[in-house]
C-alpha cells in the first residue's frame, strides 16, 4: 500500500439505520437499526413455535415487516441453532431461539445469526448487533440509509411470492386410518423436509370465540399449521367438516375446504351443483316419496337403470335394475326403508368401466381406467375392480377440471363415464385414495399435492397503501 492510499476508502459505511434483506426468510426489504452495543442481532417475530424432531429442531414464526401493517404476514421457518438468554437494553432477560440466515445490504451478502423475539413496540423490525457487522464496516452514528435504499412496495407486488424460499412446513393430515394414502402423505412430506403430523379428526375439539379460535387435541392446543390435508371418512363427515371450518377460521390453508367436502358427500346436492355448472352427468331423478314410481323412472329413461342410496360410498348401496319390474321392486324396497335415493340412467356403452381423473390445483395430474370385477357393473377398486393407465381426451380433462372447480376442491378424484354423447361425471371425491392411481399411473401424486401446497403457502401480496412506501 502506498503512503497516499487511505484504508478508510475500502470501508463500507453504515448509518444508524439501514435497509436490509433476509432472502432465506422471504423478507426482501426491512429497516434495521444498527446497534454496536448489542452483541446479537434480533428479528421481531410473532407466533414463535418449534416443530420437528429433537435431532433436527425447527422454528416456525411470522413477521410483519412493515410497522403498522399487521395485514402483511410473512410466514417463516428455520433450523434452530441454539437457545440463549439475551438481555435487552432495558435490562430484561429473555430466552430466545437462535437461527442462521443470509444478510444482504447494498449488493453484498454474508451469513449472520439472529435471535427471535416479539417486540412489536419497536419501530425497526430488526436490530443489527456487532457480531453481524464485518470488519470492513464503519458506523456513521449521525447518518442513516447510507447504503442502497429498498422499498416496502415489494410486498404489494407478485415479487413477494416469487422471492419466498422453499421452507420446512408444519402440516397436519386429518385421518383416522393408517392406510396407504396416509402413509404416503407422511413419507413424501418428510422426504421434502416438512414435519407431517397425523391427527385423528374425532379426537379434535374446538374453542369457538371471536378473539382466539383454537383447535385442541388430547388435552392441548394444536399448534399453527402451514397446511391441513383433510382425509375425512364418510362416517364422520359432519364432525370432520366442523373441524376443518375451525382451521379455516384460524386462517390455515386446507387443501380441501369444508364447503367442498360437504357438497361432495351429499349426492343430491352434488348432482344439483353439477347441473348448475352445466357439467355432463347421467340423467338423474330424485323424490322423497313419489306416489307414482313409473313417473320417477320416466324422468330417467328406460331400463336398465341405477338406483343409488344418497349415503352410498365405495359402491355400497348402488343397485343395477336391469328391467322395469326390477327397478320398481328396488325403489319400493328403498322407500319402505325410508331411505333417500337417486335413480340414474345406466350408460350401457361404458361397459362397466369408468375413468378416475385426479385433479390437483386445477389440473389433471393422473388418470386411470377402472374395470369392475367379472359380473359386477361397479368399477370400484375396493370391490375387486382393476385399474390401468389411460390416455384421456381434452374434453374429458376439461370436464374433470370444471367438476373439481365447481366443488372448490384443490385435490379431487373425478369419476366419469365415456358415453356416446361425451363424458358423464358420476362422482366427485373429496378424499381420493392414492394407492390405485399411483400404482396404475406410476406417478408421484403425493409429491404433486405437496408441490401445490408449497406454492399456496407462499406469502400473498397486500394492497398498496399510501403509507406503504
Amino acid at each position: 500500500m502506498s503512503d497516499t492510499e487511505d484504508p478508510a476508502q475500502d470501508l463500507i459505511r453504515f448509518g444508524w439505520e439501514e435497509w436490509v434483506a433476509l432472502p432465506d426468510l422471504g423478507l426482501p426489504a426491512l429497516r434495521a437499526k444498527v446497534d454496536t452495543g448489542a452483541r446479537t442481532s434480533a428479528l421481531h417475530a410473532y407466533d414463535i413455535e418449534t416443530f420437528g424432531s429433537s435431532k433436527n429442531p425447527q422454528v416456525r414464526f411470522t413477521v410483519h415487516p412493515v410497522p403498522g401493517r399487521d395485514d402483511l404476514i410473512i410466514p417463516c421457518s428455520a433450523k434452530v441453532l441454539d437457545r440463549r438468554m439475551v438481555t435487552s437494553s432495558n435490562g430484561e432477560s429473555e430466552s430466545r431461539y437462535v437461527i442462521g440466515c443470509t444478510l444482504e445490504v447494498g449488493g453484498e451478502a454474508w451469513p449472520i445469526e439472529l435471535t427471535l423475539t416479539n417486540r412489536a413496540s419497536m419501530a425497526s423490525r430488526m436490530l443489527l448487533g456487532r457480531e453481524a457487522l464485518k470488519d470492513h464496516i464503519t458506523i456513521v452514528a449521525t447518518d442513516r440509509f447510507l447504503q442502497k435504499e429498498l422499498s416496502y412496495d415489494v410486498y404489494a407486488s407478485s415479487a413477494v411470492r416469487k422471492r419466498a424460499p422453499n421452507r420446512a412446513l408444519r402440516i397436519a393430515v386429518l385421518s383416522r386410518e393408517n392406510n396407504y394414502s396416509t402413509r404416503r402423505l407422511v413419507e413424501e412430506g418428510e422426504k421434502r423436509g416438512h414435519t407431517v403430523e397425523v391427527i385423528d379428526t374425532t379426537r379434535c375439539y374446538m374453542a369457538i370465540n371471536a378473539m382466539a379460535p383454537e383447535v385442541h387435541y388430547d388435552g392441548a392446543r394444536l399448534p399453527r399449521y402451514d397446511a391441513v390435508i383433510p382425509r375425512i371418512g364418510a362416517s364422520v363427515t359432519s364432525y370432520g367438516t366442523a373441524v376443518i371450518r375451525q382451521f379455516e377460521t384460524i386462517g390455515t390453508f386446507c387443501t380441501n375446504g369444508s364447503e367442498g367436502i360437504t357438497a361432495s358427500r351429499d349426492k343430491l346436492y352434488a348432482h344439483q351443483l353439477m347441473a348448475r355448472h352445466k357439467i355432463g352427468m347421467p340423467n338423474t331423478a330424485f323424490a322423497s316419496s313419489p306416489k307414482d314410481t313409473d313417473s320417477l323412472m320416466r324422468l330417467v329413461g328406460t331400463a336398465p337403470m341405477i338406483v343409488k342410496l344418497l349415503e352410498s360410498t365405495q359402491g355400497k348401496g348402488v343397485v343395477l335394475a336391469e328391467t322395469k319390474k326390477a327397478a320398481q321392486s328396488v325403489i319400493d324396497a328403498f322407500r319402505g326403508l325410508r331411505a333417500n335415493f337417486l335413480v340414474q340412467d345406466f350408460v350401457k356403452e361404458a361397459a362397466g368401466e369408468d375413468i378416475r381423473c385426479l385433479v390437483v390445483g386445477g389440473r389433471v395430474v393422473a388418470s386411470m381406467k377402472r374395470t369392475g370385477a367379472e359380473g359386477d357393473f361397479r368399477s370400484n377398486l375396493h370391490r375387486g375392480g382393476s385399474a390401468m393407465v389411460v390416455r384421456i381426451s381434452r374434453e374429458e380433462r376439461e370436464t374433470a377440471v370444471r367438476a373439481a372447480r365447481a366443488f372448490k376442491l384443490n385435490f379431487a378424484g373425478v369419476d366419469l363415464l365415456r358415453s356416446e354423447s361425451g363424458p358423464k361425471v358420476l362422482e366427485v371425491n373429496s378424499s381420493p385414495g392414492l394407492e390405485g392411481i399411483e400404482i396404475a399411473s406410476k406417478k408421484n401424486v403425493a409429491g404433486m399435492l405437496y408441490d401445490h401446497i408449497e406454492e399456496r403457502v407462499r406469502p400473498a401480496p397486500v394492497r398498496r397503501r399510501k403509507l406503504l412506501g
